[in-house]
Order: structure tokens, then C-alpha cells, then sequence
């Protein structure tokens, strides 16, 4: 919905009245993840995309129905038909759930939604979307009194609890609770359940990479494919430059250890630390410097004997705790054979992926033999 926001405020202006559709839960394939958002005007102007053409043009008619009050704000579910695969159905084969609602109630969180997110500040909007005071929302942010009301004082206390949890890991999804924000099954077990759709708006995932090299401007130019504000870090001026890096949000002339020490409790579980030196003075501080933080991917490039005669000066460095070890994915990237800095890229990319999502990829860490063939 982030990207829908410049829209709503230009409807707000003109006095548009406007509905939200939004992707809620998806079942099997799904052409769009949970917090996929469409917009419909009163006047029929469509803005966004929750299924990439599949239903579209269903959500319309809905979405205008519940504008003129002939439907109550509520979720819908378009799957997958054979009959009518290219029609309402979903040809992916999967099923998705869509909460659409009037704007209106959104419309006094907008302005608070609106700047956190252009200023990069975490920010969440949790949703009733099934049970009493259906379409009730509630902001959340860190360190920040929450917004708006779900309709009972105790749910909203743990509503946003939770949902702080969620902003923590990026996540967006659906929770349920009893009336008063019962949680466990016994506490629900004569309550209504209220379904609370909690939307993560987490600022974009950070990327450091450590050593101004040809790897680094690859590595730099798929990570902003994927997202990633991108800071290339190294210690020679010569080198960190923005003509060499015009791709990366930021470019520092720094050690890593005077990096980390301003900047590293900035890096959590969705970040990714890459290093892609060779040099002692430069990449075992920034493995210390890695270590000492919450993110959740550490690369280190380099061959297995690189990465052994490392271990043994990070040892030196007194880094010796297996658990910290055990954080080091060297050689870096998944085991795909890539040569070129751009395969080497995507195999980098790949791996941190494949951390993120708990698939079991073949990394180069755990294999044996020669990185590269011939």
C-alpha cells in the first residue's frame, strides 16, 4: 500500500471518496503477497494491483458496491476455476483473500502512515477484518502512543504488542484474538474470534558491503533489484567513490570498525552483511564488527583456504566462540559455479534468500572441494 499513498492524497485533496482492497492471506500460488494493495474512486479510477490483472476487474464492482453502501466492508476470496480461470478465477492455480473496506476510516492514520514511511521509520496498521468493529485500525510504532482503536482497550494493548513483533521481523500476516485480545485457545473457546490483519510497513533491508572491488559494484546492482539500501564500505578513498558505486544508497570512507560503532545497532535479522576483502587489517575487524550485531546474514568471500588462514586470525583476534563461527557463511554464495562478479552476484543474493526462507540450498560453506572448476 506504501506505493498507493501519493494517490490517496491526491483523492484526499479533491474530496474523492475511495476504497482499499487489500491481499490478506493467500492459499497454494498467489500472484501477489499479503499487503498487495488496490485502490478504487468513487468515480471509478483504479489505482494498484492485488492479483496482476487475474481479478481485477471483480475487485472493482466490489469495491464500488461497498462505496455505495450496498456491501459491508468485509473479505472476499477469489481461487482458482477451471470455468472460469480467465475470468474471476485465478489461472495461477491458488486462492487468495481480500479485505476491502471505505478509506474513510483510514483517513485520519494517513498523514502519520505517510510520513513515517517516507522518512524510512518502521511503522504497522493492524486491521479488524472479520468480528465486531469489522474495519477498525490501529498505527503502531515504536516508542510511539498507537493510533486509532480496534473497539476495546485491552485488544488494542495487545494487538499492538504483537504487532510490534511483527514490524520487528518485517512480517505481515493475519492474527486472531478473542474480543478483549484473548490469545490462547481455552481463553477463546466461548469468545467470538476477531481476525486482525497486522500490516508491516518495516523500512527497506540494509546491505553493507565491505571492500570497494569489481564484486562489490555487481553485488551492489542485485541487491537493489531485490530491495536493499545498499551502504559500500572501505577504507581507501581512492576506490569508495560514487562514480565507481553510483548504484549504492551509501558510500563510506571508513574502517569498518568506525562503521559498525556508529551505525551497527541499526542492523537486524532482515540485513546482510557482505565482505569481500582479502586484507587482515580490513576484513577481520569487519567480521568482529558483524558479530557484535543483529544481523542476520555475514558473508565473507575468499577460498576455503582464505576462510581457514581468516579463522586463525580472527582467533588471534580472540573470535573463537563456535556459535560466532557458525555465522560465517565462507565462502560466500550458494555452490551454482558462478565466475563472473554478476553470477557471483546472484549466487550471493541467492544464498541470503535461501537463509531467510529456511530452504536448504547448496552453499559453498557446506560443500567440499574447489569452489571453482573448469
Amino acid at each position: 500500500m506504501r506505493d498507493l499513498l501519493p494517490e490517496f492524497a491526491a483523492w484526499r485533496r479533491s474530496g474523492e471518496r475511495f476504497a482499499i482492497a487489500r491481499v490478506v492471506d493467500i492459499e497454494g500460488s498467489g500472484p501477489r503477497e499479503p499487503g498487495a494493495a488496490m485502490a478504487v474512486s468513487a468515480s471509478g479510477q483504479v489505482v494498484g494491483s492485488v492479483s496482476g490483472g487475474c481479478v481485477e476487474g471483480a475487485v472493482v464492482s466490489e469495491a464500488l458496491a461497498i462505496l455505495a453502501g450496498d456491501a459491508p466492508a468485509r473479505v472476499v476470496t477469489f481461487g482458482y476455476s477451471d470455468d472460469e480461470a480467465f475470468a474471476v478465477g485465478l489461472t495461477c492455480g491458488g486462492t487468495i483473500h481480500l479485505f476491502i473496506q471505505p478509506a474513510d476510516e483510514l483517513l485520519a492514520l494517513f498523514d502519520t502512515l505517510d510520513a513515517r514511511i517516507r522518512s524510512h521509520e518502521p511503522v504497522g496498521l493492524a486491521t479488524v477484518i472479520d468480528g465486531p468493529n469489522t474495519g477498525a485500525t490501529l498505527l503502531i510504532a515504536p516508542s510511539e502512543t498507537p493510533s486509532g482503536s480496534l473497539g476495546n482497550t485491552e485488544l488494542d494493548r495487545i494487538v499492538a504488542r504483537d504487532a510490534l513483533g511483527e514490524l520487528e521481523a518485517g512480517t505481515t500476516g493475519i492474527r486472531h484474538y478473542g474480543p478483549e485480545g484473548q490469545t490462547t485457545p481455552e481463553d477463546l473457546a466461548d469468545a467470538p474470534t476477531v481476525k486482525v490483519f497486522v500490516e508491516s510497513f518495516a523500512p527497506a533491508p540494509q546491505m553493507w558491503i565491505f571492500g570497494a572491488v569489481d564484486f562489490t559494484a555487481a553485488l551492489a546492482r542485485v541487491a537493489k533489484i531485490l530491495g536493499y539500501r545498499v551502504t559500500v564500505c572501505d577504507a581507501r578513498e581512492i576506490f569508495a567513490t560514487r562514480r565507481r558505486f553510483p548504484m549504492a544508497d551509501n558510500v563510506v570512507v571508513s574502517w569498518p570498525g568506525d562503521l559498525f560503532t556508529a551505525e551497527g545497532k541499526t542492523l537486524g535479522p532482515r540485513d546482510a552483511v557482505c565482505i569481500l576483502t582479502h586484507d587482515a587489517k580490513f576484513d577481520v575487524p569487519a567480521v568482529r564488527g558483524a558479530l557484535a550485531t543483529r544481523v542476520g546474514y555475514i558473508g565473507v568471500m575468499g577460498s576455503r583456504k582464505t576462510h581457514t588462514k581468516r579463522l586463525e586470525r580472527l582467533a588471534e583476534a580472540g573470535v573463537t566462540d563456535a556459535a560466532d563461527l557458525a555465522r560465517l557463511m565462507s565462502p560466500i554464495g550458494l555452490d551454482l559455479g558462478a565466475r563472473t562478479p554478476e553470477e557471483t552476484a546472484i549466487s550471493i543474493c541467492a544464498e541470503i534468500i535461501a537463509r531467510r526462507t529456511g530452504r536448504n540450498a547448496p552453499s559453498l560453506r557446506d560443500s567440499n572441494g574447489p569452489i571453482h572448476t573448469n
